[in-house]
């Protein structure tokens, strides 16, 4: 009985060393929230204002023939896909190479240690990813589909949703397609609408990927603020059983001598 109860002791400890680091990761995730899903707001509202842009050029004729402009053929693949930095964050990794596997000859672009893991490339960390980094990383992939290295470019990155619902999602970057929801509004593009796409290309692909890692960064935030939580609670759980179960044995490690010590007695 003496071993049982000190087993449960040390279970008892060892449950709840990781509800204090739990609670711990909980908090650094929830300080981070506010800070990060700034960011992907501001983010979200430069990238629209840049396709407003881009929608308006695909109008002009004279960019009909530009090579980032959607055209039939080709089935090479780039994507930059965005994964975590650390792990503990629930589905989130797993959600994001589970859609990856959807795309088995793509050339993946990892950024994010746990992408940087799984595939080669420039270990890019999602929290400290700059628009410097992005810029860097558009540069060369604008210049690969130019030259014709590779037929379409895509991201693989986390939307978030609320903060209790993330979802791993594909969007197509290039080659650009027409909307047909956009009107002409007059605009004029100097010198010409053919030399601002060209110039303009760059920019909207670099702001593109860092709106999506600022998105996937918050929802790997809210992701495992949602999993240490979840952790804390069954870890609480177990802490409660484990006692009542250790209270039990102690009572009936007493209840056990007290009767050997009356038996003891009648028998002298």
């Amino acid at each position: 009985m003496g071993a049982n109860t000190k087993q449960l002791r040390n279970r008892i400890k060892s449950v709840n060393s990781t509800l204090h680091l739990t609670k711990a990761m909980g908090l650094v995730a929830s300080s981070k929230i506010r800070r990060a899903t700034d960011a992907m707001n501001k983010s979200r509202q430069y990238t629209e204002a840049l396709k407003n842009v881009m929608d308006l050029l695909t109008l002009s004729s004279d960019c009909e023939s530009s090579p980032f402009l959607a055209k039939e053929g080709g089935n090479r693949t780039r994507i930059v896909i965005i994964a975590g930095d650390r792990g503990l964050a629930g589905g989130y990794n797993a959600n994001i190479f589970r859609l990856a596997k959807e795309y088995p000859d793509a050339e993946f672009i990892p950024i994010g240690k746990r992408a940087s893991d799984r595939y080669e490339g420039k270990p890019y960390l999602a929290e400290t990813f700059s628009y410097g980094d992005a810029n860097e990383l558009a540069k060369e992939l604008c210049r690969d589909f130019e030259e014709g290295n590779f037929d379409t470019l895509g991201i693989i990155s986390t939307k978030y949703v609320s903060m209790l619902t993330q979802e791993a999602h594909f969007t197509k970057i290039l080659p650009f397609s027409k909307n047909p929801d956009t009107k002409p509004c007059g605009v004029i593009f100097e010198p010409d609408e053919a030399t601002i796409l060209k110039t303009a290309i760059t920019e909207y692909v670099a702001g593109i990927i860092v709106a999506h890692v600022r998105e996937s960064f918050a929802s790997e935030v809210a992701s495992r603020r949602n999993a240490m939580d979840s952790a804390g609670k069954n870890a609480q759980e177990m802490i409660d059983n484990l006692q009542l179960e250790y209270n039990r044995a102690r009572q009936g490690a007493i209840t056990q001598e007290l009767t050997e010590i009356v038996a003891g007695s009648g028998s002298q």
